[in-house]
This record gives structure tokens, sequence and C-alpha cells, in this order.
């Protein structure tokens, strides 16, 4: 049954900080190099730094602590982050050389991948009280960062929020039993949890979606979300797992719609006095489905607009219908 639209209002007893929360996102920016017949071009890509720049397009204060240099590439990066109002932690500008993510189109349009990249967050990094912070991708998992990211994550929430998107990438991550320990070690620190059924077909090869929900509720985790394209996403929060949607998009190309459906998820629900410091986590507990569809309905539509268009290119707050905004 497809989410209601709801009005859009914060929920009764938020305070003012929890709704205007500053937000972290933690994780690799990079290039995108892009080879096929007609040559090649170069675009700043990344998930957390695309979910970055989806807070910061809906209004929210963010910061990215990321892992570039002072090169031609991270320069770039840099002033693409700064032109979107995203600022960069301390120390985010100390790598060898910047990533990147090399993507060879066959006369199909099909790609295959090679990446150049490390990852390494400061331990030390400051998170301020009643901030959310949000993570997720290759960050998660590369090591020394990975690691480090843990440390950082578990000072975090004992003030704010978290949350997490794995964002499988198995030409990296080689093996899902090399990552899955690692990838359960970051959900259960986190209050909202969020993968596509991609993710969960490989990190849980023969388990139903329903079931690594009720999995990672095991863990902890107070919301957990599987997106499933074109069909929307299941929710599962406390005993109840929904099926939620706007219905069918106009698909162009499907690049940056799950980082655009976290953006929305995490704007929406920082409106609504779910997400900011530990009071936020309490209402979220004991909040139900229905609480949040304000929230999900943000999530649906920024991820419809972002597949409507080329690229990963998430909506800004005036170009979602009011209902949404």
């Amino acid at each position: 049954m497809p989410v209601r639209i709801g009005p859009h209002r914060p929920r009764s007893g938020t305070t003012v900080s929890s709704m205007h929360a500053p937000v972290i996102v933690a994780g690799e920016a990079l290039i995108d190099i892009v080879t096929s017949r007609t040559g090649t071009a170069e675009h700043v890509g990344g998930s957390p730094a695309n979910v970055a720049i989806g807070l910061s397009r809906l209004g929210h204060r963010t910061r990215l602590a990321t892992h570039v240099a002072h090169d031609e590439r991270g320069e770039r990066i840099l002033a693409a982050l700064a032109e979107e109002d995203v600022e960069v932690t301390d120390r985010s500008a100390d790598a060898e050389r910047t990533p990147t993510a090399q993507a060879n189109l066959d006369d199909h349009g099909a790609a295959t991948y090679t990446f150049d990249l490390t990852w390494e967050i400061d331990p030390g990094l400051e998170v301020a009280p009643g901030t959310h912070f949000h993570t997720g991708s290759i960050a998660g998992t590369m090591r020394p960062g990975a690691d480090d990211l843990v440390t950082v994550v578990e000072r975090a929430r004992e003030t704010g929020t978290v949350s997490y998107d794995p964002n499988a990438r198995p030409k990296i991550m080689l093996t899902a039993a090399s990552v899955l320990e690692q990838i359960e070690r970051l959900a259960a620190l986190a209050d909202v949890v969020k993968a596509s059924d991609e993710d969960i077909e490989w990190l849980y090869d023969g388990l139903s979606l329903e079931d690594a929900l009720r999995r990672w509720q095991g863990l902890g985790v107070p919301l957990g979300l599987i997106t499933r394209g074109g069909d929307g996403a299941l929710v599962c929060l406390g005993d109840e797992i929904r099926h939620v949607g706007l219905g069918a998009a106009d698909v162009v190309d499907t690049v940056g719609a799950g980082d655009s459906f976290m953006a929305g998820l995490i704007s929406g629900l920082l409106d609504l006095g779910y997400l900011g410091d530990t009071q936020a986590r309490e209402r979220l507990r004991g909040a139900s489905i229905d609480d949040l569809e304000p929230a999900l309905n943000r999530a649906l539509a920024a991820a419809a607009i972002t597949v409507s268009r080329a690229g990963a290119n998430p909506p800004r707050r005036d170009e979602l219908d009011p209902a949404y905004a």
C-alpha cells in the first residue's frame, strides 16, 4: 500500500534545534572518468558527496568529511562542493592523490569499473552535540579509514543521531563475507539504515528483504529501509513492515537515485524532529510509519526527480511538489 501524502509539520515536542540540526556526511568524494566511443568525460562523484550535496540543496547546513588531495582533480571537487554550499571538514584534503573511478562503456552502454582510491578520516573529528551524522559506501569498509570511522560514529551517537547506507561495491569489497561484519557493526550504531535490494541480494544471499530488515532490527536499528527501484521501498519500524511508493517515474538514468532518496529521507526526518539530538532518537523509536509519511514521500519524490534527468543531479527544495517540500 503506497504511503499517503501527509502534511509537512514537525512532531509534537520537536525542538527548533532538532529541526535545524547540522549534518556531517563522512565518506568518499571522487572523480568519475567515463570513457566511451565518443571520448572521455570527468565528473565529480562519490555516494557520500552526492548525499551531502542533496542535503545542502534541500536547505540543511552540511559538512563533508572526505579524503582528497590538493591536486587538479581535488581542487575541482572542492570547488564543486563550495558551489553547493557544502563545507569540508579539517584534514579532508590530506590525501596523496584524489580518488578516481574509471568507467569504460562498451557499445551497449554497459560499464566496467576500475577504482583508484584510498580512504582515511580524522579519528579526532569534532562532532558538535545535536549533529546528525551520515556515512556509508566504500568509506564504511575500506581500511584504514573504516576503523577510524567507527570511532567517530561511536562518539557522534553519544550526543546525536546516525544514518548509514552500505551501498555495496563488489568490485572493491570483493566478497560479502569479507565486509558483512564491518557493515553490521556500523548498522548497529545507526538510527536509520537504508540499502537497495541489490545490496541485500549481494550481502545476504538467499535472505528475503523482509528477513534482512528484521535482521537489522535485531541489531538495534530503529528504522530500516530497502529501496526497490521503480517499485518504491520497504520500510521497517517497530513491529511493522510496509511498502511505500509514489507511482511510476519517467527514467532517463538511475545514477544517484539512491543517494537522492537518502538525502530526501534525512531531510524529511530532520524537519519532523526525528533526527538530530538524542531526544530525536527517542521520538523516532516511539514513532509509527504513518508518522514518517512526509519524510518517506520526500525521499521518494527526490529520487523520482533525479532519475528523470541525466546523472547524479538531486533536486533543490523549490523543485519538489509543495506536498513534499
